[in-house]
């Protein structure tokens, strides 16, 4: 930081008091981005009803031992996180900085242009087979969803699709956020991450992260503090 003068820190101090808005008027995009705790929100999924037809592996060559799992208001999976780089390149997700990147992604933005990995946070949902399609269960681009990371809460929709058989997949911006490595190239988590996906929810624009924010945080919240006498 550059050394002022004490006049003009003074003049400077002066301008941002009658300039700054009081904090009711700040963005919500800069609030803490969720409400309810990583802790809540795994007590909900420590049990899992599976509605896969089968289960999953993490990577090629891994043991197929990840079912997607559901309740009466999400699907989720407990799995690793691979750092999709794919969509709109930009300057850290490009064929240069991935060896199999894909310049589209299963969902456009609203301008029809692929999704941008390294800006949107977004996680990839295996593509339609007979172990689980997930359009059967009010899933599509745009679905709400809530990654959780050891004590991390953050918020993404779903914006690609992968290999058939393979699942625990998110953007380069889905993982910063999350405080795991995003280099596409030997980053992302081993295993740790859960995905919690809530039917019937969808952001529009797609790209929209911070409606996507509100409402993950509005849905996590009621997902966290379901109880069974709220169902009947």
């Amino acid at each position: 930081m550059r050394v002022q003068s004490l006049t003009l820190a003074a003049a400077s101090a002066a301008l941002l008091a009658t300039t700054t808005p009081p904090a009711a008027q700040i963005p919500p995009t800069v609030r803490r981005e969720s409400t309810v705790s990583a802790a809540e929100l795994l007590a909900k999924v420590r049990d899992c009803a599976p509605i896969s037809h089968g289960r999953y592996r993490s990577d090629n060559g891994a043991p197929a031992n990840i079912p997607v799992c559901g309740t009466r208001e999400a699907v989720f999976w407990k799995a690793d996180m691979d750092i999709d780089c794919d969509g709109r390149p930009g300057p850290r997700c490009n064929s240069r900085t991935d060896p199999y990147f894909a310049a589209s992604t299963a969902y456009a933005q609203s301008d029809g242009r692929p999704l941008s990995a390294e800006r949107l946070p977004f996680i990839v949902v295996p593509a339609p087979s007979s172990l689980w399609d997930y359009r059967d269960h009010g899933i599509g681009g745009g679905s709400v969803v809530a990654v959780v990371h050891r004590d991390r809460v953050r918020y993404a929709v779903v914006g690609d699709t992968g290999p058939q058989g393979i699942i625990g997949e998110a953007s380069y911006a889905t993982a910063k956020a999350l405080g795991i490595r995003a280099d596409p190239h030997g980053g992302g988590a081993p295993s740790g991450v859960t995905y919690i996906v809530f039917k019937n929810t969808k952001v529009s624009p797609i790209e929209d992260h911070a409606e996507a924010v509100t409402e993950g945080e509005r849905l996590a919240r009621r997902f966290a503090h379901w109880t069974r006498a709220e169902a009947e």
